[in-house]
């Protein structure tokens, strides 16, 4: 027996069902990333091509790790760099303050793997960062704007 395709009105539910839970975070990465407006037609354009796919990717095992993947490409191809997926997890979680869960319903992903790619993400943060802060070298004038003597005889 044949499966039966499923009827229109639920494939049009269903995408408008993912379009209202994806597209709140899809538009703030792309905003994080690119101009407004070119952050806006990103997001829409992303939205026209899942929908046009939108019958193929309910056969996907996770139609949510497939757009998003269409989605950062697209951003990236505008904004002319592409960031690891642990930048842009960094990205979702410390900047746009979304929760390990809502990063992975997002991207598609087990929050597992989206707990060690923030990992990963601070671990290079931090190896890239200075060992501490520097203290401000002290004062060595006087005064009167004239540098003060050091050595034997210098008074304190």
């Amino acid at each position: 027996m044949k499966p039966v395709p499923p009827a229109a009105a639920v494939l049009t539910t269903a995408f408008y069902a993912f379009y209202d839970l994806h597209r709140p975070a899809y538009h703030a990465y792309a905003a994080a990333r690119l101009p407004h407006e070119e952050a806006q037609l990103s997001v829409a354009q992303t939205f026209d091509l899942i929908a046009s796919n939108w019958t193929w990717l309910m056969t996907r095992q996770r139609p949510s790790a497939w757009a998003w993947q269409e989605h950062t490409r697209a951003v990236a191809c505008r904004a002319g760099r592409t960031p690891s997926p642990a930048e842009d997890t960094a990205l979702l979680h410390d900047d746009l303050r979304l929760s390990i869960d809502r990063i992975a319903t997002v991207t598609g992903t087990d929050p597992a793997r989206v707990t060690a790619l923030l990992a990963t993400a601070r671990r290079t943060h931090q190896t890239r960062q200075p060992a501490g802060p520097r203290s401000p070298r002290p004062c060595r004038t006087r005064a009167d704007g004239r540098r003060a003597r050091r050595g034997p005889g210098a008074r304190p």
